[in-house]
């Protein structure tokens, strides 16, 4: 008797909860603006929003409309502005905790350019040398041409090896000139946003005495 009495109970709700699914009701707006009270709804009128009605005619939930394409692309803008923002608010706060005013960040691209180029100078040291050897494996070379004698291929793979070198080291140091101008664009543009953030103006040249020279 008391399996019954559960299986009963469990059929009953079960019927109830079909009945008020069944009981739900639909209100939309059809293509001529008249509002329309269905068990139904047909697609178009879905995108254009509905109220879920229960038995009694009242609201319990409302769907929104579908968006538009001016939406969709107004509400994409919207969150490429704001993470732009994001990232703007972490670069400026990064920022500053590297410097607290324009001159610090002067101060330290100077120096950071002082450094490139010494590292430049010392390359140019290294191609003076190689010039000088080079110079002279290409003297010993023309001797041996004038005296009718047949340059030994070590000689020429000798200079050629220092021919390679001194390219090579040329375009480190062509390498390292873009680098310090793209390491002096970047600080100018730290410098500028130091300016709008801390409200301080720089007081230190940009260029360094010796670069005017």
């Amino acid at each position: 008797m008391k399996r019954l009495t559960r299986f009963s109970l469990i059929a009953s709700a079960l019927l109830l909860a079909a009945t008020a699914a069944e009981a739900r009701m639909y209100r939309y707006t059809d293509e001529n603006g008249q509002i329309v009270i269905s068990n139904t709804i047909p697609q178009e009128a879905s995108r254009r929003g509905y109220d879920i009605l229960n038995s009694k005619g009242r609201v319990i939930d409302s769907v929104d409309p579908a968006p538009t394409a001016e939406e969709i692309a107004a509400r994409e803008a919207r969150e490429q502005r704001e993470e732009a923002e994001r990232i703007q608010r972490e670069k400026d706060q990064a920022l500053l905790k590297r410097f607290s005013h324009p001159d610090q960040a002067v101060r330290a691209m100077h120096r950071k350019i002082r450094e490139l180029e010494g590292l430049n100078q010392l390359k140019r040291g290294n191609i003076s040398v190689i010039l000088s050897q080079l110079d002279n494996e290409e003297g010993r070379a023309a001797d041996m041409e004038r005296a009718g004698r047949d340059i030994p291929e070590s000689m020429l793979e000798k200079i050629r090896r220092l021919e390679a070198q001194i390219h090579d080291i040329e375009q480190e140091i062509a390498s390292q000139k873009a680098e310090i101008q793209s390491l002096r664009d970047d600080f100018e543009a730290d410098i500028r946003r130091l300016e709008t953030l801390t409200g301080e103006e720089r007081t230190l040249p940009l260029e360094r005495p010796e670069d005017n020279q």
